[in-house]
């Protein structure tokens, strides 16, 4: 299976459009975004962490699972990424963190920017 794993905190991030004073507001436009795309995986894990977690609860929508980070969103995102890797999927990480992007290349993962989803959800 190809998935998806998206740094909510830092797509939302990328763009300064105000987002710091709603973020759980971002939160949900960027998962009604996501919903709304072909991004060509089969599955899309979005983490929230901190007041984004407000925005869209813990769930499955389709073929994206929210799911809510409850320390760090990058310690998230790698046990996600892990998890995926482990049952044999293909996983690819959204995000412009250079130290997660490390991290979860040392995991056996690659990652694209913000950009790159945004580009195909708006």
């Amino acid at each position: 299976m190809r998935v998806l794993v998206v740094d909510g905190a830092n797509v939302v991030g990328s763009r300064p459009n105000g987002w710091w004073r709603d973020r759980a507001g971002a939160a949900d436009r960027l998962h009604r975004a996501i919903a709304a795309a072909d991004l060509g995986y089969d599955l899309v894990v979005l983490v929230l962490e901190g007041d984004a977690r407000h925005g869209h609860p813990v769930d499955e929508y389709g073929a994206i699972r929210t799911v809510h980070a409850h320390g760090s969103g990058d310690d998230e995102v790698v046990e996600q990424v892990r998890t995926r890797l482990t049952e044999g999927d293909e996983v690819v990480v959204v995000t412009a963190d250079r130290v997660l992007r490390e991290r979860v290349a040392a995991e056996g993962s690659s990652s694209v920017g913000p950009s790159w989803l945004l580009a195909r959800t708006s």
